[in-house]
Formats: C-alpha cells, structure tokens, sequence
C-alpha cells in the first residue's frame, strides 16, 4: 500500500513564514556589507540563511507525510469497534467458565 500524498497546500502554508525569514535574511545579508565587500561579507550569511530553510523545508516535508501515514492507519492493537485487543482479551477471560441460563 502506498503511502498517502503530502498536503502540498498545507505545506506551503506552513513555509510561507520560514521562506519569507530566509528572504529576510539574504537581503538583511546584502543591504549591511560594506561598499566594496557586499559579495565577500554576504555570500556566505545569505548561504547560510538558505541552508537552514533548505534543512526546515525538508524536515516540515517528511513530518507531514509520516504524519500523513499515521493518519491513515489506526493505531496498532485497535479493533474495529474502538476496543483494543487487550480489553477483549480481558472481556473474554472475566468469566471464562460462566455458563448462560437459557
């Protein structure tokens, strides 16, 4: 079975903030150099900032599909009528040896 789709839709929504600090930052990187220095002293912040949305970005991505996955699924040991196998099991041992007065 395959795995369910990432909400693409969510998931923009969710790095829109984290795209715009990245954006931020490669422009705060550029506008504060010294004339004469703005590629030398911004390159590597503004790399910086973008390695840390990148690192986000996939991080948020993979989250959401295993969250996605576990959504799909219920939770290990649940039975279709909502009892676990353990309370089952229970049920069924309170009164093994009872018999029904028919």
């Amino acid at each position: 079975m395959a795995l369910p789709k990432l909400d693409r839709e969510a998931y923009r929504e969710q790095m829109r903030a984290e795209i715009e600090r990245a954006l931020q930052e490669v422009a705060d990187a550029v506008d504060n150099a010294p004339q004469g220095r703005v590629i030398r002293d911004s390159e590597e912040k503004a790399r910086d900032a973008l390695d840390r949305f990148r690192q986000v970005a996939y991080k948020k991505a993979i989250q959401m599909k295993v969250n996605a996955a576990e959504a799909a699924f219920p939770p290990s040991g649940q039975c279709g009528d909502g009892k676990t196998e353990t309370a089952q099991r229970k049920a069924a041992h309170q009164h093994p040896h009872r018999q029904r007065a028919d």
